[in-house]
């Protein structure tokens, strides 16, 4: 696999060439976007995400390739079907925006290598875990089974994360949340009579995969960023909708890709201050 070292940010590297790749990358991650929202809305449904034609979901109306140009088909139609003119959910350029700029995002962080390749990939299947939870409250098993071989050609074309850090960050998080989870269980159906877990074992296999993913130590710090950000969005939900329960994964899946891109030195960093406290 290739790799150009520090060639984004080198300092002979032009300006045009930067802004150029930056934007290609950028066109074919909502492209990729695109196909996230049918994967999105289809995967919980049991539904064929090939062979069945995008349609509006209200008048049923084949859209017009014209109407699937990934953001830009969106803004010209003003968020309406062309044919129906029911309005479109804007979460649908929201995916395929966010797809491209967290792929823009990978390769100017980690340069043009395999390990920015594959954290393009990662970044999709995180999109898709946590719109789709936050959708359905269930993770697809077939997602995490990917992230989780994604683990491999990491470990391949990297060094930076050790196979032991891997192994052991695979259950560091993992055995944790399935304890809880085991433990609460039986509490929360004897207190309100519902069967659910306090964390859910789509998560735990979520932090499994992420774990193999990503390293002890940059685990470690998304599942921290994962939770402060889970707390913040459980109270912001509790004020709009009144309701306790949410999904965790979409608060995971921030954690994960904050952590596919500086958890190991957010780690250090911290590690280090601890050594070196501020006098």
């Amino acid at each position: 696999m290739f790799e150009f070292k520090n060639m984004l940010h080198d300092e002979f590297t032009a300006l045009t060439f930067q802004l150029t790749f930056l934007g290609l990358v950028f066109l074919f991650g909502i492209c990729i976007g695109s196909f996230l929202n049918v994967v999105i809305i289809r995967l919980p449904r049991g539904e064929s995400l090939i062979k069945r034609s995008s349609h509006c979901m209200t008048c049923g109306t084949k859209i017009r390739p014209i109407d699937m140009i990934p953001v830009f088909s969106w803004l010209f139609l003003r968020g309406k079907c062309h044919s129906c003119g029911e309005k479109i959910s804007p979460r649908y350029p929201v995916v395929e925006a966010l797809n491209g700029l967290l792929y823009v995002l990978s390769f100017w962080v980690l340069d043009i290598n395999a390990e920015a390749i594959i954290t393009c990939a990662l970044m999709s299947l995180l999109l898709v875990v946590g719109f789709m939870d936050w959708d359905t409250m269930e993770i697809s098993e077939i997602i995490l089974a990917i992230i989780l071989l994604l683990a491999v050609p990491l470990a391949i074309f990297t060094d930076e994360v050790s196979i032991a850090s891997r192994i052991i960050g695979a259950f560091v998080i993992s055995v944790p949340f399935f304890l809880i989870g085991e433990i609460s269980r039986p509490i929360i159906r004897k207190k309100i009579g519902e069967d659910f877990r306090a964390i859910e074992l789509g998560d735990t296999l979520l932090m499994v995969a992420a774990g193999a993913v990503l390293g002890t130590k940059a685990v470690i710090v998304s599942t921290l960023i994962g939770i402060v950000a889970a707390a913040l969005g459980g109270v912001i939900n509790k004020m709009v909708s009144g309701e306790s329960k949410f999904a965790f994964g979409p608060f995971l899946a921030i954690g994960i890709a904050v952590g596919l891109l500086w958890g190991n030195e957010i780690a250090d960093w911290y590690i280090g201050l601890l050594k070196n406290p501020v006098q």
